[in-house]
């Protein structure tokens, strides 16, 4: 079994980047960007609404304050502004959330506040505090061996182990930074294959051809890739004829 997310709401006023309706026909969880890298009050109801309607979970996704470089340049933020700010953009999805009878069940970073949490331990205890601090015992999704997830475990919060269908891994298990060669998987038969290897054989093979073991409950496909619903509907097929049982983690 595992969960299949995306990263929704990637828009701001007129400008929209993921294809949210199609991409909630076929995962079980939504990442949903909070205002901070993308996303605007309107694009926040309009796909909780449609997250609620189609019985998608809904996730915060998390964010430094970086709208112009789309969350994806690192920053170094105090550790009481960020435990704020994280806070914070809970609680503006939540609203939303809850007004389309539905919960916001689990947090996940994004882009440089992710890797940067990865091994920060200042950063990521700092996300934690702010996930404690937005209250409901939110569940964390993160890399795994991850310092956010030991520090979600130390604080009694839910940590599930989250893998990437579509990024290339080091040898050491992280995420190829985005800015190297190689670091996003773009064709589509590869992103398939990864998919179910890692599903059901628990390893991907990585950057320099080594097989690295991956444990995950959930699995990501990007929702700014191009052609991203499509290839998520293709992944979600091939998991189930694989015998992989697709639902939110529990």
């Amino acid at each position: 079994m595992v969960d299949l997310n995306a990263d929704l709401g990637e828009g701001f006023g007129n400008w929209t980047l993921t294809d949210d309706d199609a991409l909630l026909a076929c995962v079980t969880s939504a990442n949903v960007a909070c205002g901070f890298h993308a996303g605007d009050a309107s694009v926040m109801r309009r796909v909780c609404d449609a997250a609620a309607a189609g019985g998608v979970r809904i996730g915060a996704q998390v964010s430094y304050r970086d709208l112009a470089g789309f969350g994806r340049r690192s920053m170094d933020v105090p550790p009481a502004e960020l435990t704020a700010e994280i806070a914070y953009q809970i609680g503006a999805l939540r609203v939303f959330a809850q007004a389309a009878g539905s919960t916001v069940s689990y947090v996940k970073p994004h882009g440089a506040l992710y890797n940067r949490a990865v091994w920060d331990d200042g950063q990521a205890a700092a996300v934690v505090a702010g996930v404690r601090l937005a209250g409901g015992g939110l569940a964390v999704l993160g890399l795994p061996g991850s310092r956010l997830l030991a520090h979600a475990v130390e604080a009694g919060l839910p940590a599930v182990e989250e893998a990437f269908a579509d990024r290339a891994y080091t040898p050491r298990g992280t995420l190829v930074p985005r800015g190297e060669p190689g670091a996003v998987v773009h064709d589509p038969d590869d992103v398939v294959r990864r998919s179910v290897g890692i599903a059901v054989e628990r390893a991907v093979t990585g950057a320099d051809g080594s097989r690295i073991p991956v444990s995950a409950r959930s699995l990501c496909v990007h929702g700014d890739t191009p052609g991203a619903a499509a290839l998520a509907r293709r992944v979600r097929a091939a998991l189930e004829e694989a015998g992989v049982a697709v639902r939110a983690f529990a």
